[in-house]
């Protein structure tokens, strides 16, 4: 089936559901997030097999929590119909739907991607057409099937959710200048082409996220959970710890308490060379070294003894920015580390850092300090600031924080993105706004107004 069948079938079954209740379209979103939770061991396995990176446990816990974590913020949320009444301006505010959501989907993440967006589409009344990476196609293929059968369940036409068979760059290109928006979450050149399709798209920047632990805190517990946030799924997570800053007079104890947390630390000046060639061969980040555990990656750059049970591989950086590619963004559970004299300077060198590679993603920053942590969320261009915890497991919403759940996280104009933040419905629905006469007049006196 061509891209433009896809796309008019589409179009059919959106026109169908358009004036959907909110009772209805809140069923259809929860029907796709309850089909991934009550399938989390199978399309975890699936995951780990047709992407061919990560850990099946990490998977299977990603589809359970994320599922529950979106449905949950979506469940009470107003999408159909007047969402607003500003009495104080006599303005109405209505959503309506896009229309067809085109949805790229990365490897990295098979299951929970298509389910948030079709999630996210369906809340508001649109359809969604997946367009799969090569290493995502049996997952994505299977959701399609599941989330279809879900739809017929409920009475909804089943072509609000349809896959590409053969995801080319050609037909994925002639599915985002054929839908009404798209929704990119992968590679750059990806979103790139989204951006250029002509139609609106919500893509996503590169990480590269820094992390600073203040000389206030408890380094066994920044530790556990800088390991957490970079260890998961086998770092293949965009909002993963890339590099850590530490006060120079706590660096050697902070680097123990990294060991006793499953860390293996590399300081050999060989043994470093070889792992940046090993990670960087020729500039660009290997590809080979993509989601696999902490003693793959240093087998595969030729590094012995280190044990199977690793969670990450800790290494000194020699330099900030382009200084050492160490510094940028690693998909694999390896994590730099640099030591700072004063907190201001720590900040600096992260700004360094994110000039190079991230900037607008993340930052995450340990510390009991206030001020602190104001000062590095003000000098830092990034649209997340993860405050003592896990940034790699909670930057794309948590139960015990406020960011909005996601797999889609903005990078704003700093990361070429047209939205910054965390991928939500509201994204993805058109908004009427109904103005009627003030009984008295907003504007002050002409000659007051200047005052």
């Amino acid at each position: 089936m061509t891209v433009e069948e896809l796309i008019a079938r589409s179009k059919v079954a959106q026109k169908k559901f358009e004036f959907a209740t909110q009772e209805q379209a809140d069923a259809a979103a929860r029907a796709v997030c309850k089909a991934v939770y009550d399938n989390a061991e199978m399309l975890g396995a699936l995951a780990v097999e047709d992407s061919r990176m990560g850990n099946l446990k990490d998977k299977i816990a990603k589809c359970r929590n994320k599922s529950a974590l979106i449905w949950n913020d979506l469940k009470d949320k107003k999408s159909v119909g007047i969402i607003n009444r500003m009495e104080d301006r006599r303005m109405l505010e209505i959503a309506k739907p896009m229309g067809v959501v085109a949805s790229l989907i990365p490897s990295t993440n098979p299951v929970v991607t298509p389910m948030s967006n079709a999630a996210f589409a369906l809340k508001t009344r649109n359809s969604v057409i997946f367009s799969p990476h090569p290493r995502a196609t049996k997952c994505v293929k299977l959701l399609t099937e599941m989330f279809r059968t879900e739809l017929a369940k409920l009475g909804f036409p089943e072509d609000l959710v349809l896959c590409i068979e053969n995801a080319t760059i050609e037909n994925s290109a002639s599915l985002m200048s054929g839908a009404d928006v798209t929704v990119a979450t992968g590679g750059m050149a990806m979103v790139k082409a989204a951006y250029s399709s002509g139609k609106p798209a919500l893509g996503v920047g590169q990480g590269n996220v820094q992390c600073i632990v203040d000389d206030d805190v408890d380094l066994a517990e920044a530790a556990e959970k800088i390991i957490t946030g970079r260890s998961f799924d086998n770092g293949l997570i965009c909002l993963g710890e890339q590099c850590v800053f530490v006060p120079k007079n706590k660096y050697t104890v902070f680097v123990e308490e990294m060991k006793k947390q499953g860390a293996f630390y590399i300081d050999a000046p060989e043994a470093v060379d070889q792992l940046r060639k090993g990670l960087f061969p020729d500039g660009a980040f290997s590809r080979v070294v993509v989601g696999r555990n902490a003693a793959g990656v240093a087998e595969g750059a030729g590094i012995k003894d280190v044990p199977a049970d690793a969670r990450v591989l800790v290494v000194p950086a020699a330099a900030t920015g382009s200084g050492d590619v160490l510094c940028r963004e690693k998909l694999c559970p390896v994590v730099a580390i640099m030591a700072y004299d004063t907190f201001e300077q720590g900040v600096a060198m992260m700004v360094e850092n994110l000039e190079h590679e991230g900037k607008g993603h993340s930052i995450c920053v340990h510390s009991n300090n206030p001020e602190h942590v104001q000062y590095a969320a003000l000098q830092c261009s990034v649209c997340r600031v993860v405050v003592n915890q896990p940034s790699g497991t909670t930057g794309g919403g948590s139960p015990n924080n406020g960011f909005v759940p996601t797999t889609t996280l903005g990078c704003g104009s700093w990361g070429n993105n047209s939205f910054s933040g965390n991928l939500s419905y509201f994204h993805l629905m058109n908004i009427t706004r109904v103005g009627y006469p003030c009984e008295e007049s907003v504007m002050p006196d002409m000659d007051q107004v200047w005052q």
